[in-house]
């Protein structure tokens, strides 16, 4: 009881916290999770997971939860984060059950249990919505592993594998339960009924990570721009985050830790020295019974860290990834004091161990707590991260977001050009500059900006989106329409795009509107499509000088001088004042005449 109070203490004032990051594309602007007939289509078509096509991954189950919640109470985040609770209440009934199987303690138990319950890096998945799949899939592998250990009359029938294949339905990190089963079997039931015990296990891992593999979208990706850097820099991860079951300090929703250079780097050597302690600590641990659970925790950390440490990410290091392994790490910890306590603590001092568990309870429910009320808002939450991580450019980006919400441009341009030395590359922050400097009246700037995101990402339907939106309410209805039409064809499932074309329409299948596409396209570097809407354009007005232009630029830039050269000659000769025209004529000869030498 006094765990449950504890418990409901830290997360009292979790259950309004809305939703962030990305829960925006999977959850909020997404139209799939607004009606339950679409669930079955969640399990043949991974497309419905996220408005964002490079986000559309293949978790089926995840998102049936998302459909549920908002059919009771559509985007009330209260729904959802007491759904979230729920999970994690079950979660911890599961890991109650697994490891009191393991240790055969009660206290043991509890106290692991209630180590990770109130731990403050578990605030970081508990309250963001979209990493309930972490919650889950870890609540399916926990209770797989606890059925097996608990009901060995059952394994047979397979029961313990049903919970596995839900969660890996919910998050692909799941498919690393053969690999704990089999370090389960061999240190607590004997190395050698290993192969024969994780044999099912193993099949129906192979099966269902093809059947995930199958189902998810080509155009899904982990993000990663440096895969070599990424892998040399995880063992350093896996130590900071080791380091944060102890000192949790520096939590952020969006970290900035760099990616290491190479093995010549200290910090590599260092998380490499740091692993291989751990397995071989964990191998030493196991030759004994009284320390194996201790080697099981430190086992399951570094199994759990295996998928998001081989598999290049976005991001070098997430707080919420320490959720799974740290499942292990409480038990390990924890044990480990145990022993320690029965060694050298005289019964006398019960009293004072028991004193300091209490303490160690009371700072992480006060942790808790804090961490709750970062994750209230987003300006909340986007203002500790650029404190926290002040090199994340998109932390930067993201707070001079909300700052803009709420009307302060001045302010959020402030933030945003923080954040342009950091990610110079990052479409979506020119995006967002464009949309404030067109508030305040900086036409010039907000285009040039437009602009360039266009032409950083030109096949990201959000620069067509909002630059559509800020022609349109400049009154160019011609060039709004081409923008909002060509975001329509670039991500269908998005519908923000679908107004602005409603208020522009007028503007349809006339010369300007064909001239206006084909300035987009090549502005996205579609050369061809470039030249075929110019020609629309032409059919419509036989005499559109600047049409002509469009496809001149298009012809030089694949390359076809003579093709550039005849058709900006015929531009000039229907508007012999047309400067862009003769530069583009003037290009395309020098540029033969380099071919000539």
């Amino acid at each position: 009881m006094s765990l449950c109070a504890l418990l409901l203490a830290a997360y009292a004032n979790h259950f309004h916290n809305g939703f962030h990051f990305d829960d925006g594309h999977t959850i909020v602007d997404n139209s799939y999770v607004r009606d339950l007939r679409h669930i079955p289509r969640y399990f043949t078509d991974a497309t419905t997971f996220s408005v964002l096509p490079l986000n559309q991954s293949y978790r089926p189950l995840l998102q049936t939860t998302f459909a549920i919640d908002y059919s009771i109470g559509g985007y009330n985040p209260v729904v959802f984060q007491v759904d979230t609770f729920v999970w994690y209440v079950l979660l911890l009934c599961a890991m109650a059950g697994l490891f009191e199987a393991i240790t055969r303690d009660a206290w043991v138990t509890l106290v692991a249990v209630a180590i990770f319950a109130l731990h403050p890096v578990s605030a970081e998945t508990v309250n963001y919505v979209v990493q309930r799949g972490d919650l889950i899939s870890t609540l399916g592998v926990v209770a797989a592993l606890g059925i097996y250990a608990r009901w060995p009359s059952q394994r047979r029938r397979g029961w313990y594998l049903v919970p596995f294949v839900c969660a890996a339905l919910v998050k692909p990190p799941a498919l690393v339960f053969p690999a704990l089963l089999g370090a389960y079997v061999w240190m607590f039931e004997g190395q050698a009924r290993v192969p024969r015990a994780i044999a099912p296990s193993l099949a129906v891992m192979v099966a269902v990570a093809w059947w995930l593999s199958h189902n998810t979208p080509v155009t899904a990706t982990t993000g990663a721009g440096d895969a070599a850097a990424y892998l040399w820099t995880q063992p350093f991860v896996a130590l900071r985050y080791f380091t944060m079951f102890f000192a949790p300090v520096g939590l952020s929703a969006d970290n900035d830790w760099p990616l290491l250079g190479g093995p010549s780097d200290p910090r590599v050597l260092a998380g490499l020295l740091f692993v291989v302690v751990l397995i071989a600590g964990s191998w030493r641990l196991s030759q004994r019974d009284a320390t194996r659970p201790v080697a099981f925790g430190l086992i399951w950390f570094v199994v759990a860290l295996l998928p998001t440490s081989l598999t290049p990410l976005a991001e070098t290091a997430n707080d919420h990834r320490m959720f799974f392994p740290f499942v292990g790490l409480s038990l390990a910890v924890t044990t480990t004091a145990a022993l320690v306590k029965r060694a050298v603590a005289p019964a006398a001092r019960h009293g004072a161990v028991a004193a300091l568990v209490i303490a160690v309870l009371l700072a992480e429910t006060a942790g808790v707590y804090a961490r709750n009320e970062v994750w209230r808002t987003d300006e909340s939450l986007w203002r500790d991260v650029t404190q926290k991580s002040p090199r994340n450019g998109r932390g930067w980006m993201n707070y001079g977001l909300t700052l803009m919400q709420r009307g302060d441009y001045t302010a959020s341009i402030a933030a945003f050009e923080r954040a342009l030395p950091l990610t110079p590359n990052y479409h979506l922050l020119y995006v967002n500059l464009g949309i404030a400097l067109g508030q305040i009246g900086r036409a010039s700037e907000a285009e040039g900006r437009f602009l360039h995101a266009v032409s950083l990402a030109p096949a990201d339907w959000r620069s067509h989106v909002w630059y559509a939106r800020w022609l349109a309410r400049v009154g160019r209805g011609p060039e709004a329409l081409a923008h909002a039409r060509l975001a329509r064809e670039l991500n269908p499932a998005d519908v923000e795009a679908v107004p602005i074309e409603e208020s522009v329409t007028r503007f349809a299948n006339t010369p300007e509107y064909f001239l206006a596409r084909s300035l987009a396209q090549y502005q996205m570097r579609r050369f061809r499509e470039c030249i075929a809407s110019a020609e629309q354009a032409l059919a419509l007005r036989p005499s559109y000088a600047e049409a002509l232009n469009n496809i001149a630029a298009a012809h030089n830039a694949l390359g076809e001088w003579d093709a550039g050269i005849a058709a900006g000659e015929e531009a000039l000769r229907l508007n012999p004042s047309l400067q862009i025209a003769v530069n583009n004529v003037n290009y395309a000869r020098e540029q033969k005449r380099h071919q000539v030498r």
